[in-house]
C-alpha cells in the first residue's frame, strides 16, 4: 500500500514521526480520513481518537485534543494541545478532571470561561472513553 509522511505534534512532545498507510481523525461532523496522494487542505481536528496505521500494519491509536491537520504533497502535519496512548492515561487523574469541570460548569461563569471549562470536560471524557475502550481488550 502507498504511504506518507506523518507528523503528530503535541505541545510536549513529537508524538510520531515516519511513514503511515492512513490516518483517521475526528472532525466536527464525524470522521475523517486521510491516505496517500491526499489533496491539499487544512482542517480542525476536534477532541477525541486518532488513528493510523504504519506500514507493518500496526494501528496505532491517540487520545488528542482538538488542533488543525494539514496536507501538501504526501506531507500530512496534525498539530494538537495533547496526544496520549490509551496506556498513558492516568484514569483517576482524568476522572478527578471530569469532576472538577462538572462542577465548574454548575456555577456562574462567563461564556469564555464556559467554553474552557466544557473542553476540560470533553478532554477528560474523550481520555477516559479511549482508555477503557482500549484497555480493556
Amino acid at each position: 500500500m502507498n504511504t506518507f509522511t506523518l507528523k503528530i505534534v503535541a505541545c510536549n512532545r513529537i508524538f510520531y514521526e515516519g511513514e503511515a498507510e492512513i490516518l483517521i481523525f475526528q472532525v466536527e461532523d464525524g470522521e475523517m480520513a486521510v491516505m496517500a496522494g491526499h489533496e491539499q487542505m487544512m482542517t480542525a481536528i476536534e477532541i477525541g481518537e486518532l488513528r493510523f496505521r504504519t506500514p507493518d500494519g500496526t494501528e496505532h491509536v491517540a487520545i488528542v485534543s482538538d488542533g488543525i491537520l494539514t496536507v501538501k504533497h504526501n506531507l500530512v502535519d496534525v498539530i494538537v494541545y495533547s496526544a496520549e496512548r490509551p496506556e498513558e492515561i492516568d484514569k483517576f487523574r482524568a476522572e478527578a478532571a471530569a469532576e472538577r469541570a462538572r462542577e465548574k460548569l454548575s456555577q456562574k461563569q462567563s461564556i469564555v470561561d464556559y467554553h474552557i471549562t466544557a473542553t476540560s470536560l470533553a478532554r477528560a471524557m474523550a481520555r477516559l472513553s479511549g482508555r477503557d475502550k482500549y484497555l480493556s481488550k
